[in-house]
């Protein structure tokens, strides 16, 4: 598993997940959540609101509570549709794009270091116009969540 961040005019930097490792809310606090703040702040120092999906982990209270006291601003899990993948443009966007070129590779990798060699250049590869354009279009995404009562909404798109 891979976790990731990406914002208008960015991208953090890939989070590989420990091999045999349980995301749990522990790992989430004490593994990825610090490394994806800081790449937050690092590609927006004047402030950023951080969004996370609904995955156990990310609404565990350990990982709201952290935010409550590290980020300066993100969406709690109380404001957040709970069944919305529709509204991270990690899933609407960028993970298909990056399977997409992934399919492309030849020859393909053939050890866990080969793939993660692969996906960091693949991620870096990855033009930022199309997720830019990706986050432009999360307002409208959001409007229609909001007017389908927050369920999936890749069919109304």
């Amino acid at each position: 598993m891979v976790s990731a961040g990406v914002c208008f005019g960015g991208k953090g930097r890939l989070h590989f997940v420990d091999e045999k490792a349980k995301v749990n809310a522990a790992y989430y606090v004490g593994r990825l959540l610090p490394e994806l703040i800081a790449d937050c702040k690092h590609l927006l120092p004047a402030g950023f609101i951080f969004q996370q999906d609904g995955a156990p982990a990310h609404t565990a209270r350990l990982a709201q509570d952290w935010l409550d006291v590290n980020c300066p601003g993100f969406i709690e899990k109380d404001q957040w549709p709970p069944n919305s993948p529709d509204l991270n443009p990690l899933d609407y966007h960028v993970w298909g794009a990056m399977l997409e070129k992934y399919h492309n590779l030849q020859p393909k990798p053939k050890t866990i270091r080969e793939l993660k060699v692969a996906l960091e250049l693949i991620w870096e590869d990855l033009p930022q116009e199309p997720i830019n354009k990706a986050i432009k279009n999360f307002t409208k995404r959001l409007r229609t969540c909001v007017s389908s009562g927050g369920g999936h909404i890749e069919h109304l798109l």
